[in-house]
């Protein structure tokens, strides 16, 4: 079998056609170079902007969490007995009203695996040594010196009739 080739002509270019030199070439890639790393640029931006929001939430979350907790156990309190410096750990009693149960609540600090942070536990005593419940209150908990008023950044203050609880959560 035969094949047959067919010569293929180059075509000419007409008197007064040019093609691109070599410096028009050489711009249009510098130009789509530039646009391409000012869209990578706003990417990566917008990337990193919704990756500190998310952590800003997480802490946020984290702080509302120690709150929801603290708050009713304070509240039912009728001793408070906060750590020595930071007020770690704090030791919530009362008595339930109607069934007598003595209920201790304390709340402590703990390494994070990192070791930057901390995790605030909540273990919960019911007619002590009985222990309920032990939860995961907050994880991410800043503790280091607060440069305005050289106190922990996350601390319990009782005056003997008012705790200040002070909690930072750092994500990221």
């Amino acid at each position: 079998v035969a094949a047959e080739f067919k010569k293929m002509k180059m075509k000419k270019l007409k008197k007064g056609q040019r093609g691109f030199t070599l410096i028009e070439v050489l711009i249009v890639i510098a130009l789509t170079g530039l646009i391409a790393g000012g869209l990578t640029t706003t990417i990566m931006q917008v990337l990193t902007m919704s990756h500190r929001t998310a952590n800003r939430m997480t802490a946020v979350r984290q702080v509302q969490q120690a709150g929801f907790w603290v708050s009713p156990d304070v509240q039912m309190a009728q001793n408070v007995t906060p750590g020595e410096d930071s007020g770690f750990p704090l030791t919530l009693t009362w008595t339930e009203p109607g069934s007598g149960d003595l209920h201790e609540v304390i709340y402590s600090l703990e390494d994070l695996p990192s070791g930057e942070f901390k995790i605030l536990w909540r273990k919960h005593y019911i007619n002590y040594p009985n222990l309920d419940s032990t939860i995961t209150v907050a994880e991410y908990i800043d503790v280091t010196i607060d440069p305005n008023t050289g106190k922990p950044k996350t601390n319990c203050v009782w005056d003997g009739s008012v705790l200040t609880f002070t909690v930072t959560a750092t994500v990221g």
